[in-house]
């Protein structure tokens, strides 16, 4: 069996749907010829928000847990100065100070070893100087780990591949002027410049980085949903006492979530529907609750807001709702709907042709319009696995909410005839990577032949 080094920062029990991807890599690629070896840090949720991504890790030690499917090597983490900070005194506090601390890391890392994700390497190295793995992959972000692999892929002649789950050097967000954009690019283009093979989660990514590295071979893997999560769901629909509305993760600026919360509003001021809104580990729990106290009253009190959940529970909390909340991301599919849809709970889709979330897209959406991207994948989607409603705007999603209450109210849940799922698990994708992995060390194999 070959056996695969993936370094990859975030990782189970940390609660991120970016740790998802490198976990299904660990849970299956033994079934497809490849030993797994995870390289992470030492995780905890105690705060259950976005403080765990800087909390001290559970031991000064290096930890262990090997099994015959697999090898895990959590590494000791310890914050920086600027986190230590932030921990101790809040937000509030030494902001300047604290930004001008993770500057100058941000940067200095991709040309020291230094900083709190360098125990990553560390860990990595130690283990390759008493083991012989096959193959490296590092899935980023952060995306100091490709600078990692590059430095390991030449060190121990092992071919290694860069997974991107989000854009680098072209990501606006990330990069806010040109000057740290150009930075970023000479960085990326020198560290994946040894990579075997690429690897991404769709067409946009793929087409954006071809830009930058044209000569080699770039691979879709998209994301998934958990396959054995899945097959423990009941075949029992759930009845709720009041139409249920779920929405889980991130609220980006340019989702129209203060619409939907206007027209829920209205409709259960005027006694048209009567709702319960959960909110699951979403990042501006506070700007929405100012945003509900000051406008849309009536609901308030129908609103819970509950922090991150660990991925099976959140999947199973999801799946006990009756409708599933999921915003436009446009060229950006994203991991959310592919739990949503294996959940087999209707998804709301808002909005595709919304003229107040248009505007928001025109402000904040960072990737610009290109006519060879694909502006609808989500609806895409939903459409192929009848997973929802697509919905038009937001006069529309209130003849839609009062026609799926009184669904609810004669049956006690609302419908969901989802199709052709299957494709989409995680599992299914681990096998494709798989494949590409067992090319590369093949690929590199055959060059020492004939040398």
């Amino acid at each position: 069996m070959k056996k695969v080094l993936i370094l990859a920062y975030d990782f189970p029990p940390y609660v991120s749907v970016g740790g998802l991807r490198p976990y299904s890599w660990y849970k299956y690629f033994h079934e497809f010829g490849l030993y797994p070896v995870v390289i992470t840090r030492q995780w905890g949720n105690k705060y259950g928000n976005h403080l765990d991504y800087i909390a001290p890790g559970e031991s000064n030690e290096t930890i262990v847990e090997e099994s015959e499917t697999g090898t895990i090597i959590r590494t000791a983490y310890k914050p920086n100065l600027s986190n230590r900070l932030l921990l101790k005194y809040g937000e509030k506090r030494f902001r300047l100070f604290r930004k001008a601390i993770t500057a100058y890391y941000e940067f200095m890392q991709f040309l020291f070893f230094i900083g709190p994700k360098a125990g990553l390497y560390r860990g990595a190295k130690q283990y390759l100087k008493q083991h012989k793995v096959d193959a490296i992959i590092a899935t980023s972000e952060p995306f100091v780990l490709f600078k990692y692999c590059s430095k390991l892929s030449s060190t121990y002649k092992t071919p290694w591949i860069a997974d991107y789950r989000d854009l680098w050097s072209q990501n606006g967000n990330r990069n806010k002027n040109k000057l740290m954009q150009l930075i970023s690019s000479i960085f990326e283009k020198y560290y994946i410049n040894n990579a075997s093979a690429i690897t991404t989660v769709s067409m946009l990514l793929k087409e954006n980085i071809h830009k930058l590295k044209n000569k080699i071979k770039i691979h879709i893997i998209p994301n998934g949903y958990d396959t054995d999560l899945s097959y423990k769901l009941s075949d029992k629909n759930v009845e709720n006492k009041k139409l249920q509305i779920s929405f889980a993760g991130s609220i980006y600026d340019w989702h129209p979530w203060q619409n939907f919360l206007m027209v829920i509003n209205e409709l259960y001021k005027n006694d048209k529907i009567k709702v319960t809104i959960y909110l699951y580990g979403i990042n501006k729990v506070q700007l929405v609750k100012d945003f509900c106290n000051k406008h849309t009253k009536e609901i308030i009190n129908e609103i819970s807001f509950i922090p991150k959940l660990p991925n099976d529970k959140l999947f199973f909390e999801l799946a006990k709702t009756d409708l599933l909340l999921l915003f436009n991301d446009y060229s950006i599919m994203g991991t959310k709907i592919y739990n949503y849809i294996a959940a087999k709970r209707q998804i709301l889709f808002c909005y595709k042709n919304d003229s107040e979330a248009l505007n928001l897209k025109k402000t904040y959406f960072p990737i610009k319009k290109n006519d060879i991207h694909n502006q609808h994948l989500q609806e895409d989607l939903i459409n192929e696995t009848n997973s929802g409603i697509i919905i038009n705007n937001s006069n529309h999603l209130q003849k839609v909410l009062q026609k799926l209450y009184l669904e609810h109210k004669e049956k006690g849940f609302i419908d969901c005839n989802s199709v052709g799922i299957e494709k989409y698990s995680r599992k299914h994708q681990t096998e494709k990577l798989a494949e590409i992995i067992k090319n590369s060390i093949l690929q590199l194999n055959c060059s020492k032949v004939y040398r």
